[in-house]
């Protein structure tokens, strides 16, 4: 809650829909935000309007983004930022922003998972598109 205003600051989240992990992934976030209810706000990349993002749907599709406190943030750092708002993922969130573990989750991530999901979307994208 924001005193000065006396609005509730969301934290957003948007995500690739179209993937089957990130929508399993997001869904469990998802579900545990409102059944605690978190303010958090979860847009599907296929739903929202990318400008208020600032970010392409490519880009989009690419990686996690989190927009909190006016900043978009991506990647391991979009991680962080969600895990930080949810009591029962603090935990990880303060494990991963760690001097060591943080820039080995951030390659893993950036050099692998991202990569790897990404690609996937690509072949699903192609396969679904009219020929």
């Amino acid at each position: 809650m924001c005193y000065l205003t006396g609005m509730t600051v969301e934290t957003r989240v948007l995500y690739n829909d179209e993937c089957p992990i990130c929508s399993f992934e997001i869904g469990h976030y998802r579900g545990y935000a409102n059944k605690t209810g978190l303010p958090l706000r979860f847009d599907a990349l296929s739903g929202p309007d990318l400008a208020r993002w600032k970010v392409s749907r490519d880009d989009a599709a690419r990686r996690l983004h989190v927009l909190k406190d006016g900043e978009v943030l991506t990647g391991v750092d979009a991680f962080i930022a969600l895990w930080s708002e949810m009591p029962r993922y603090r935990w990880l969130a303060r494990i991963v922003t760690r001097p060591v573990i943080r820039p080995a989750a951030a390659m893993v991530y950036d050099r692998i998972l991202a990569p790897l999901l990404y690609r996937a979307h690509l072949r699903r994208t192609a396969r679904l598109a009219p020929h």
